[in-house]
């Protein structure tokens, strides 16, 4: 993917996921099937009929759900079992943009404090200002390159 095809997929994720980000979803203490299911009225055992599984299966799912072990093939079947759309995502907590910033600046002052160690020895030390501006000449660099620049290890 180009530079500017990221850019734009990074935007409009942004975009999409923006909504997502503003509520806070606070699940229920017996997670999601539960409470649909109950919400519904549907008991365990039919849901089990429903679903084409046994009812522990039903029991172990919702238990499952709530300790965070269970599959997300198995909430979909259970979604899908009471009429229901499963959803699926990973919301950022801020903009991808902020993060990949956030990053670029981490690394950026990581690299300037090992040229700036060394200039100190040769009594080239650079002043806040000159820092500041290297800072964001390197942040900005590494934003318009490669993004995994952004993320390697050197």
């Amino acid at each position: 993917m180009s530079p500017d095809q990221t850019l734009l997929a990074r935007k409009n994720l942004d975009r999409r996921l923006s909504k997502l980000n503003r509520e806070a979803v606070i699940v229920p203490p017996f997670g999601w099937v539960r409470a649909i299911r109950e919400a519904l009225g549907l008991s365990p055992q039919k849901l089990a009929e429903r679903m084409g599984v046994t009812r522990p299966r039903v029991n172990t799912l919702e238990k499952a759900e709530v300790t965070g072990s269970t599959t997300i093939k198995s909430l979909r079947e259970a979604a899908e079992a009471m009429n229901c759309t499963f959803v699926y995502a990973i919301v950022p907590t801020t903009t991808l943009d902020d993060i990949l910033r956030e990053q670029a600046a981490k690394k950026a002052d990581t690299e300037l404090a090992r040229y700036h160690h060394t200039m100190r020895l040769e009594n080239q030390a650079m002043d806040k200002r000159d820092l500041a501006t290297e800072r964001e000449r390197l942040v900005s660099e590494m934003l318009m390159g490669s993004l995994r620049r952004v993320w390697d290890d050197e």
